[in-house]
């Protein structure tokens, strides 16, 4: 019987091999620049063409070694011939970051989301990593090394946001996702260490406002998650939130996506689990909902980015 592992892990990643899913931009092209720039072989993956070959082009301008495979995460298959052609460009993989994610689309109170949006969000956000772990777990096992980053959110992770940027309820699809990416990463750890294996799983936290395309990820919907029912709102744009923060006397700072690459690799260099960044007015949800766990209380932990009472109104809006 396997025991748990307290072998330690290599940290020296020069040479070696990140795949990085959602690369085409934000997050995932910075872990990929990161990861280069540390000496790593990169794969790109990315189910839109045009941005993933100009983010392959732009770090092979940098001088980094890299590689763009165009990959839905919704289809195994596809994940499948990810994981191929990273062994056939570079031999091996040591670093794969299920990365690839949409954002809300839905609008209203969650039993009037569109299925759609249900399907979309998990497909992407949760069976993605599902693919993820599938195709590329028994590659990293093989080799007797190796890290699995999944990306994670506050929202979710933490507490569902319960009001949303836009002064409706916030939608329950993402969050819901996200919760189940924290526990598909906490059982992947445990299966991992029950193995005595020195391949390691980390859950990543990208802390405050970010500057990525996820808040308009309806501009790239596919048909067949085309939603049924007509909006009453017009869809999100990242403009438009930041112009409500500020209606409502909120700065809004992004935070830069080089740091948050540089979370991962001092997270990666540390064996650390959970990759955040430092302690943050956000972590108060963390200690609330223990709170409210402990003494069967009511959730009052949950957070109104705009600071309004969220229990007091009853407005619907669009997603957050």
């Amino acid at each position: 019987m396997a025991t748990m592992s307290t072998q330690a892990v290599a940290t020296d990643l020069r040479g070696k091999t990140a795949v990085v899913t959602g690369g085409a931009g934000g997050i995932g092209q910075a872990l990929g620049r990161r990861f280069g720039r540390a000496g790593m072989n990169v794969v790109l993956a990315d189910v839109l063409a045009e941005p993933l070959k100009e983010a392959t082009r732009t770090l092979a301008d940098e001088g980094i070694e890299v590689a763009g495979v165009v990959t839905d995460v919704t289809d195994y298959a596809s994940v499948e011939a990810l994981a191929n052609a990273a062994l056939d460009r570079f031999g091996a993989v040591h670093v794969v970051c299920n990365n690839a994610g949409t954002g809300a689309v839905s609008e209203g109170y969650m039993w009037e989301h569109d299925l759609a949006d249900w399907r979309w969000g998990i497909d992407v956000n949760v069976l993605g990593v599902i693919h993820g772990i599938k195709a590329f777990v028994p590659i990293l096992l093989g080799q007797g090394e190796g890290h699995v980053v999944n990306t994670c959110s506050g929202n979710g992770g933490f507490a569902p946001i319960a009001r949303g940027a836009m002064g409706g309820p916030a939608t329950a699809v993402y969050p819901m996702t996200k919760a189940a990416v924290l526990c598909l990463t906490e059982s992947l750890y445990t299966h991992l260490q029950m193995t005595g294996t020195r391949v390691r799983a980390h859950v990543l936290f990208p802390g405050g406002f970010l500057n990525t395309g996820i808040w308009e990820s309806w501009r790239h919907r596919p048909d067949r998650y085309a939603a049924a029912q007509q909006r009453r709102a017009p869809e999100t744009t990242l403009a438009a939130v930041v112009a409500r923060f500020e209606a409502a006397g909120a700065r809004v700072e992004f935070s830069p996506l080089d740091t948050i690459a540089d979370q991962v690799m001092d997270g990666l260099a540390a064996d650390s689990f959970w990759m955040m960044g430092p302690p943050t007015p956000a972590d108060q949800v963390v200690a609330g909902k223990a709170a409210s766990i402990l003494a069967r209380g009511a959730p009052d932990y949950l957070v109104d980015v705009l600071g309004q009472d969220a229990e007091s109104t009853s407005d619907e809006g669009g997603t957050r």
